[in-house]
């Protein structure tokens, strides 16, 4: 079964980490990316950017109208995200215990109910 393993943060979060920290910060995340995906069961890590890019499109009257996001007005916000695919709930809840800074922040762990086939 496939699941997203979400992280949440905000700026002031990032800009607390002492500067010097963060290589081997990103050091530790890239072993724990290579680690699962040699095993197959991470299929994609996504950073994603600082709220201000965030972006919401509706449709009004066929054409797109953009504001800036994000959708929710909240201190935290989806920083990245992981898709895995693991056999099972319980190896799905070991792999994300094992994500860098899980000790200090939940990782938000969600089922993926639904997926479109590739190419379809």
């Amino acid at each position: 079964m496939k699941y997203v393993a979400a992280i949440y943060g905000n700026q002031a979060k990032w800009a607390s980490f002492p500067a010097e920290a963060w290589p081997a910060a990103i050091a530790e995340q890239e072993a724990f990316n290579a680690r699962y995906r040699e095993t197959g069961e991470l299929i994609g890590a996504y950073g994603l950017a600082d709220a201000a890019a965030a972006q919401l499109v509706r449709r009004v009257e066929g054409a797109p109208v953009v504001t800036d996001g994000p959708y929710l007005e909240t201190k935290e916000y989806l920083a990245s995200f992981y898709l895995l695919d693991c056999e099972s709930p319980e190896r799905a809840q070991q792999i994300a215990a094992d994500m860098p800074f899980a000790d200090v922040e939940p990782v938000e762990l969600w089922p993926i109910l639904h997926e479109s086939p590739a190419g379809a």
